[in-house]
């Protein structure tokens, strides 16, 4: 008669499994992730080949390979404006706008999806304080309203944004939409001044940075109101 199988070690192996996968151990390798992009990003600047233009691919191809870097490189916290300008210097308008917008959802997809999987659960019982628990709420309760206006009137850091709403009960699907929508304004102004920046005294160039300052003070303007709507504000 064979002896049974000795439990200790099936306990070792479940709690081993429980404490790899536990909600902290998943927001360390976050946090791990996000300082590993941060470092990549100053050590080897991917922007900069972005805005030098991609070797060897023309055409199509080059459109979607830029929008695949794009996404990469917000997800790892490049700038959107400096990839936005190479976009429009690289592609003109028409394709440059296409390819930035792609690219935006792209990476706030993969930041999404990395806060949600591997830092929600860990954070979410963190949320206590007043303005953590207001903007907690409006993307709960209005994600993609609340979103589609962080996105038009950009005041909040895009990397920011999306790990606050993974870590809020938003939706995939309001949160990526809003983001595409709300991104168009202000990404085709930056694409614009990036195609005409070899003319910095047309028409086109100056409208549209005259449109970038417009939305940057409209967000400061919006963003000090709302601070007199939040609960338990004096």
């Amino acid at each position: 008669m064979l002896a049974p199988a000795p439990r200790p070690v099936s306990g070792l192996s479940v709690r081993a499994s429980r404490a790899v996968f536990s909600p902290w151990s998943r927001l360390s390798l976050l946090l791990v992730l996000l300082a590993s992009a941060a470092v990549a990003v100053v050590l080897y600047e991917p922007q900069r080949l972005l805005s030098e233009g991609l070797p060897q691919v023309s055409g199509v191809a080059a459109i979607v390979l830029f929008a695949v870097g794009y996404g990469v490189c917000t997800a790892a916290f490049v700038p959107r404006p400096i990839l936005n300008l190479a976009a429009g210097a690289l592609f003109g308008t028409q394709a440059g706008l296409p390819a930035a917008v792609a690219g935006t959802v792209l990476g706030a997809g993969i930041a999404f999806t990395l806060g949600r999987l591997l830092g929600q659960e860990a954070l979410r019982p963190l949320l206590r304080g007043r303005w953590l628990r207001a903007a907690d709420g409006q993307l709960s309760r209005h994600g993609f309203r609340s979103m589609l206006a962080i996105r038009l009137f950009p005041g909040v850091p895009f990397a920011a944004a999306n790990y606050c709403a993974a870590i809020s009960r938003m939706g995939y699907a309001p949160f990526l939409l809003a983001t595409a929508l709300g991104s168009i304004p202000n990404t085709a102004a930056y694409v614009v001044a990036g195609s005409r920046a070899g003319s910095p005294t047309s028409p086109e160039f100056l409208i549209a940075m005259g449109f970038i300052v417009l939305t940057g003070l409209a967000a400061a303007v919006v963003a000090w109101r709302r601070r007199h709507r939040l609960p338990g504000t004096p």
